[in-house]
């Protein structure tokens, strides 16, 4: 094998790989249509995430004059290996959707229908909801040459309009309109004599008797487009006065920010070229997209009622084994540590554990760390009823979890107003730990109970994500959650622990520490190996401790979901190094470390 330029690969075309393997999970003609189509805007909904955050980061990289990158490429050339790779993997995702899956669907009985091909019938019931229900919402925005571009935020679905007159030498005139989000984007059509369900886009509707919010004007050319701004900013974390206030601003200026990319219809070429100027996007910013824009928005679909067929069997989550299901979870937790595997066992004993402790006499505190949860996140109910049922409850709500900022902040919010003691995560640090602990007083003193996760406190990604979780009641480890817990609250510093790792203080030098170490225990008897489960591997520095015990002789075995900067199977560098990816129904999500150290193994969780 040549040996590579680089010792590294590039960071986001790794990450564009990642999001090419979600694609092959839709282009499975074996599996099921309404799971394909889920696959498809999920891939939608990683670009759009991507751009927001890595493109912006690259594009600013680039005006600020940054060198090349730890694969040799400068940010010029990165950003036209994105725009490459990405356009190969968007008309794939469409080819898939246009050819394979909506044909599919169809002949399911569960069919799109798109302007052109509507019936007199449903061109009679559409024009009457546009005029009943669609034209009231929507409101014309012109567009003027020597006037600032009309406000439209950030990843909101809008329609753009050629206007004419009709009379001579009258210039043509150019005007926006937002796509209502407060209207259901997928139309259901009336069922007829054959009983097919029959959907449209409310977009398509808008585009199709948009013209009559122009009377005097006749429409040349129509189309439909979605702006990606810059999402990657930084709070001002010094303004002690108000953080909520400071992270409000952050989710206000994504709305306002600079736009990344710009996805449109490919039925005007003029208005597209139109929208790039007005945007100052250049031709690498523009997709045309050969088939429905956003499909993030079609996921809802993927649940639609009556199809269970087209999706794969629901798979039933087990409550754990061993773990009493109608009896309080304290006695078995002294007993012995439980551990849970996500989610093929079932979320509710975490849910359990909150409620239990809420209506528990004897429990004195609770004390979590929340990160991502769910709409209606029954952790967090469970917690306002232990404050409102007179425990201390402290909960670390981080508000700088990326695109969940609005959730947190309006669960932080609730949780003070229920008497919840609310901690708003560190100062230029993000608080990414998963964990709980319920201080219980028992006839022999008060007792700790812990729960730790690699996952979120989330019951709706739980029945999603593949985690690990455990609980227990060893003093020890109870003991360093304390610590841990006090060190994220207040001003004590973590010291080293011997059941814990926390970063950034000690985790990277641990890591490295314990790869140093099996290349250095290395022999024949019990020659060195280390197996690695990580959702990225991007540090160079943990790279080229990898690849030092690599030349040592470990064999080394690693499971990376996403980026992986590492070059495997390299001559004199990373030979005895294997590299795999698991994408498939459930998203990987445990981070699992294990290291043979001479025959003492050891074997370590982590939420990072």
């Amino acid at each position: 094998m040549e040996k590579p330029k680089s010792e590294y690969f590039n960071r986001d075309l790794s990450w564009i790989d990642f999001n090419a393997r979600v694609l092959e999970e839709g282009l499975r003609t074996e599996t099921p249509p309404l799971e394909r189509l889920k696959f498809l805007t999920i891939v939608s909904s990683n670009f759009d995430e991507f751009f927001m955050v890595r493109v912006a980061a690259l594009k600013r990289a680039a005006r600020s004059g940054v060198g090349r990158d730890p694969s040799g490429l400068t940010c010029e050339q990165q950003l036209a290996l994105v725009a490459e790779r990405v356009r190969g993997i968007v008309r794939r995702q469409y080819d898939c959707l246009t050819k394979e899956i909506l044909p599919a669907l169809a002949k399911e009985g569960l069919e799109l229908v798109r302007p052109g091909f509507y019936s007199p019938f449903q061109m009679h019931y559409l024009e009457a909801l546009f005029q009943r229900e669609v034209f009231p919402t929507l409101t014309p925005l012109r567009v003027e040459e020597d006037a600032d571009f009309p406000f439209t935020g950030n990843l909101r679905l809008h329609a753009a309009f050629l206007l004419s007159k009709g009379e001579a030498g009258e210039a043509e005139r150019f005007a926006i309109v937002q796509v209502p989000s407060s209207l259901e984007r997928v139309v259901w059509l009336p069922r007829e004599e054959d009983g097919r369900a029959r959907w449209t886009l409310l977009d398509d509707v808008v585009l199709t008797w948009g013209y009559k919010l122009f009377p005097g004007y006749s429409v040349k050319e129509a189309s439909l487009f979605k702006v990606v701004r810059d999402a990657d900013f930084a709070v001002d974390e010094e303004r002690d006065d108000d953080f909520v206030e400071a992270m409000s601003e952050v989710l206000d200026g994504r709305e306002q920010s600079h736009p990344v990319r710009i996805s449109v219809s490919a039925d005007s070429p003029r208005l597209r070229d139109e929208l790039a100027r007005r945007l100052s996007l250049g031709s690498d910013d523009v997709y045309e997209m050969p088939g429905p824009i956003d499909l993030r928005s079609l996921m809802d679909l993927t649940q639609t009622k009556g199809f269970d067929k087209l999706r794969e069997p629901v798979w039933k989550n087990w409550w754990p084994l061993g773990l009493p299901e109608d009896e309080p979870l304290w006695e078995t937790i002294r007993a012995r540590d439980v551990m849970l595997h996500l989610p093929y066992e079932s979320f509710d004993p975490i849910v359990r554990l909150v409620q239990d402790a809420a209506a528990d006499p004897q429990v004195l505190a609770i004390k979590a760390t929340l990160y991502r949860t769910s709409g209606d996140s029954p952790i967090v109910r469970g917690l306002e009823e232990a404050a409102r049922n007179g425990k201390q409850v402290t909960a670390l709500v981080e508000l700088k979890a990326r695109f969940d900022e609005g959730r947190n902040i309006a669960w932080a919010e609730r949780l003070e107003q229920a008497g919840v003691i609310v901690v708003y995560g560190l100062a230029r640090l993000k608080v990414h730990a998963k964990a709980c602990m319920v201080v219980r007083r028992e006839t022999d003193g008060v007792k700790r109970y812990v729960h730790l996760s690699t996952g979120n406190y989330n019951d709706k990604t739980a029945k999603l994500y593949g985690d690990l979780a455990i609980f227990s009641a060893n003093d020890e480890l109870a003991y360093e959650t304390s610590l841990f817990f006090n060190s994220i609250t207040g001003y004590s510093a973590v010291h080293t622990m011997r059941k814990l790792v926390v970063a950034p203080t000690e985790l990277k030098h641990r890591i490295i520490a314990l790869i140093d170490r099996e290349a250095k225990r290395s022999n024949q008897e019990y020659p060195g190996h280390i197996i690695a489960k990580m959702n990225s591997l991007a540090d160079i520095d943990v790279i080229d401790a990898l690849y030092r015990a690599s030349r040592a002789g470990v064999k080394i075995q690693l499971n990376v979901r996403g980026i992986c900067m590492l070059r495997p199977g390299v001559a004199a560098l990373s030979e005895n190094i294997s590299v795999i990816s698991i994408v498939d129904r459930y998203l990987e999500h445990a981070r699992i470390f294990y290291f043979a150290n001479g025959g003492s193994e050891e074997l370590y969780l982590s939420s990072a």
